[in-house]
């Protein structure tokens, strides 16, 4: 059983149920479980509505429906950030209770918890669930293991399916054992191919890593806030590039062929956003200063990428001057592409200071208005239908996320329904050749090789 039919709880589920595990999931907000039961998702994923239709997964929204016999339960519930960047851990805390209120003496199963929670999670819902127990009156030890999640949003099957390790966090050899079993084939990839998916060209073999639950708990923040700032890093070269006359994409791939480097996340832009690797550095942040520990490199990432969002604003502030009563086209309000996930996204900051200095907004994103538009609603903003229809009447345009049907649209023509044809590519999408033959007062990010086309 899986509690929490979210971004993890969900994914997770269809990819157990397609490997042939019987798989409920457990969800207390009842509006989602109908909708779950209709076929409706509450995000989108690349392939998982494809592999939900072709699973049996069983939804419930009581924990009266809980089964005694279930091997395992995998806590997969949200764990927001507070103020102090500490973790909202009340879901988790609920689950447990709930958990020490439910299970019998003859429950034999093992609790995982695939949430990301701080160190220490794993050692908490094993308490907090025995003392539940014992208030009950029932003498009983219960295996909590630590089983962290390394998705990436927009391709989270390909990730689930052909993973490059699998952390489990256990001394338990029976739960070791058992999570062994329920992986088995993704570790050694005898599952059958998804039709929704294409097989690596070369074999993957995920690493099975057996280690205590603190490691396990660590290795999470760990490899999040190391690709953080390995976006942070290659951003501050794009801005000594861009000042120098560099191009930090040949910077980037030079440096990336370097094995101990490597070439991903090395794309300079914008910056990260989302709802994983800020929340998880301020928990971790906020970890270390309880035992007196400080993450300077960690905080320089943050305010790195902060800077990035300031560094567009100033860009369109060098080229049109006056902001106020312009218009400015925004393509993109996902934080990355193949989703409509717009938590902690670059374009709702930018968006916002751009109203906030008297400009005139239009958005565009193949998928994340309709979900922009529901969550903040006060956003006086105009929903474009299309690109064209963005450009229309635009001084300028801000590319903030890399959606693949924007590196092959038809620039010129697009230009020419501009009032100026000044374009910031804060992803470096656009090739020398498109900027060209668009004729585009281009600014990228980075790339100081170009010259302009000031063609009024």
């Amino acid at each position: 059983m899986i509690v929490g039919s979210g971004y993890v709880g969900l994914t997770t589920g269809a990819v157990l149920a397609y490997l042939g595990h019987e798989v409920t999931l457990l969800d207390i907000d009842t509006r989602k479980v109908d909708n779950l039961q209709r076929g409706t998702l509450p995000f989108y994923e690349p392939g998982l509505s494809e592999i939900l239709q072709d699973v049996k997964l069983n939804y419930i929204s009581t924990w009266h429906q809980f089964d005694q016999t279930t091997d395992i339960v995998m806590i997969a519930v949200g764990t927001l950030s507070k103020t102090d960047g500490d973790v909202d851990m009340a879901a988790v805390d609920a689950v447990a209770q709930s958990l020490g209120e439910q299970i019998h003496s003859q429950f034999n199963g093992i609790i995982v918890m695939k949430s990301t929670v701080p160190v220490g999670t794993a050692a908490s819902v094993k308490g907090r669930v025995e003392r539940g127990l014992d208030a009950r009156g029932i003498k009983k030890e219960v295996e909590v293991a630590s089983n962290p999640e390394f998705l990436r949003e927009g391709q989270a099957l390909f990730d689930s399916f052909y993973p490059e390790r699998i952390v489990v966090g256990t001394t338990s050899k029976q739960a070791q054992a058992i999570l062994h079993d329920l992986y088995l084939p993704i570790l050694q990839q005898t599952m059958q191919v998804p039709t929704v998916l294409d097989r690596p060209s070369n074999d993957i073999y995920p690493v099975f890593i057996n280690t205590t639950s603190v490691n396990a708990e660590l290795i999470k923040y760990t490899a999040n806030s190391f690709l953080a700032m390995k976006i942070s890093f290659i951003n501050e070269f794009a801005n000594v590039a861009e000042k120098v006359g560099a191009d930090i994409r040949e910077v980037a791939y030079a440096i990336g062929l370097d094995k101990r480097i490597g070439p991903q996340f090395l794309q300079a832009g914008i910056g990260w956003g989302g709802s994983c690797f800020g929340k998880d550095m301020r928990a971790i942040q906020h970890l270390a200063k309880e035992y007196g520990c400080e993450m300077s490199m960690i905080q320089a990432t943050i305010d790195v990428n902060n800077r990035q969002r300031e560094i567009v604003i100033k860009k369109l502030q060098e080229t049109l001057h006056i902001l106020r009563g312009k218009t400015i086209g925004i393509l993109g309000l996902s934080f990355k592409p193949n989703t409509d996930d717009i938590r902690e996204s670059p374009s709702l900051d930018i968006l916002r200071k751009l109203l906030d200095l008297g400009a005139c907004i239009k958005v565009y994103d193949p998928l994340a208005m309709q979900v922009c538009q529901s969550r903040f609603p006060e956003l006086t903003v105009e929903y474009c239908e299309n690109v064209e229809t963005l450009f229309n009447g635009c001084h300028a345009v801000v590319l903030v996320t890399d959606w693949q049907e924007f590196r092959g649209l038809d620039y010129p023509e697009l230009t020419r329904k501009m009032v100026k044809p000044i374009f910031i590519d804060a992803r470096n999408v656009l090739t020398n050749e498109q900027i060209n033959e668009a004729k585009l007062m281009y600014v990228g990010m980075g790339r100081g090789g170009l010259k302009w086309v000031k063609e009024f």
